[in-house]
């Protein structure tokens, strides 16, 4: 009789893991809180909603130069000193906020520092989770776990700062962050164990290295692009919603409703490949997943009602589940001495061109009608990603236990790593 593949209980079993998802959880929190927080007191201070909006895309903004400068850090340095160095950085940040009398400019520069500091942050951690869960089926289900964490931060976390903010002031509430940030570095400090850099002796590489190693290699360039681009296209629903949502007559309370439609259907649609399948199903998957994702935003087309659009919305985030495959392809195919670089690349690719496609939709809306837009993104990213499909089938190594194990990482296996296989 066949047993049931363990799911997410197969990461949260590794003690060391625990404490590094509890630091994601609370330093996830925590940022949300003080997004919205800076808000709030930029626009008290200034009175003005322009400097009030900046400060959300100042979280972007910095992305893309702090991930290209900073990538080489990730794997010359050792993984814990870096993650606790990012994580008081942010708390500096944060504590600085609360200052009384700090110059709204200087609150953005602060609020720049902290974005620039996040995909070093995010590459470094998801490289070491190979290090603390294998790179195997605990690898996958750990980033998933962190994953739908940042997801989830999304539902909730602006209505916890709502709520706090009738008890606290908005600087209150922003101490809350350098707090949160601070048990984050304690919790990684003391919970997690030390390992030597990856790339010992390296010395000092250009910040352009990590992308010419990547998309040097065809299949590592194709696996990259996979979680690029996509979500490129899958964004112009969600940044077109508000003039979407005002067309078909719908109030801000709907308009709340669907924008939580598709970071639901992603989380459900984890939830389920993590903990109802094994490995091998999650493999065979990515491939008819990844063609089918952009395919329900054809449905705007018609210009659907509140109903059909929320249907349309859930699907298209439950597509979303073929990204544990992928994860698997990813850590198999970058070699053990690349890997940190590789993740800070992945994860300053995957936010800027989020924040691109944004910007692209919001410009093509000034010249065609939302709906066709939308639509419009579905066909062009059902092209992108047939393309990319057809590109790792082509680099594929013929193993009987499927893509994923194109090529493992180099390098020796941490002790850790080798003990569960």
């Amino acid at each position: 009789m066949a047993t049931a593949p363990p799911g997410y209980r197969a990461a949260f079993r590794v003690r060391e893991f625990r404490p590094v998802f509890a630091a994601h959880l609370m330093s996830v929190l925590g940022l949300v809180v003080a997004e919205i927080s800076l808000t709030v007191l930029v626009f008290r201070v200034t009175g003005s909603p322009l400097l009030s909006a900046l400060t959300f895309a100042l979280g972007f903004l910095p992305y893309a130069l702090g991930g290209t400068l900073l990538a080489g850090v990730a794997d010359r340095y050792p993984a814990r000193r870096v993650l606790v160095v990012c994580d008081l950085v942010c708390a500096v940040c944060a504590a600085a906020m609360v200052l009384p009398g700090t110059p709204v400019a200087l609150l953005f520069v602060l609020r720049c520092a902290m974005a620039f500091v996040a995909p070093l942050f995010q590459g470094t951690r998801n490289a070491s989770l190979a290090d603390i869960l294998g790179d195997g089926d605990a690898y996958v289900l750990g980033r998933s776990l962190l994953r739908m964490v940042a997801q989830s931060a999304q539902l909730i976390g602006f209505g916890v700062g709502g709520i706090l903010l009738t008890a606290l002031s908005p600087r209150g509430a922003i101490a809350i962050t350098a707090a949160t940030f601070v048990c984050s570095a304690l919790l990684l400090r003391w919970g997690t164990r030390a390992r030597p850099a990856r790339a010992v002796g390296a010395g000092r590489t250009s910040p352009f290295a990590a992308v010419g190693a990547v998309f040097g290699d065809r299949r590592l360039r194709a696996i990259t692009l996979m979680f690029w681009l996509p979500p490129l296209f899958v964004v112009v629903p969600e940044a077109l919603m508000a003039p979407y949502a005002d067309g078909i007559g719908a109030g801000t309370a709907v308009l709340g409703l669907l924008m939580c439609a598709m970071p639901v259907g992603t989380i459900a649609g984890e939830l389920w490949a993590g903990s109802a399948l094994g490995a091998a199903a999650r493999s065979r998957l990515v491939a008819p997943l990844a063609a089918v994702g952009a395919l329900p935003l054809l449905g705007y087309a018609v210009r659907p009602g509140v109903a059909v659009l929320l249907v349309l919305l859930l699907a298209a985030g439950l597509a979303h589940a073929y990204t544990l495959g992928l994860d698997q392809w990813y850590v198999d195919a970058v070699p053990d001495e690349l890997r940190g670089r590789a993740m800070t690349l992945l994860s300053t690719g995957l936010m800027t061109l989020q924040g691109v496609g944004m910007a692209l939709a919001g410009i093509a809306a000034e010249f065609a009608p939302v709906h066709l837009v939308v639509a419009g993104s579905g066909v062009l990213g059902t092209a992108v990603v047939l393309f990319l499909l057809t590109e790792l089938r082509a680099t594929a190594a013929p193993t009987p236990h499927g893509p994923h194990e194109h090529r493992k990482p180099h390098g020796p296996k941490s002790e850790t790593a080798s003990a569960r296989k």
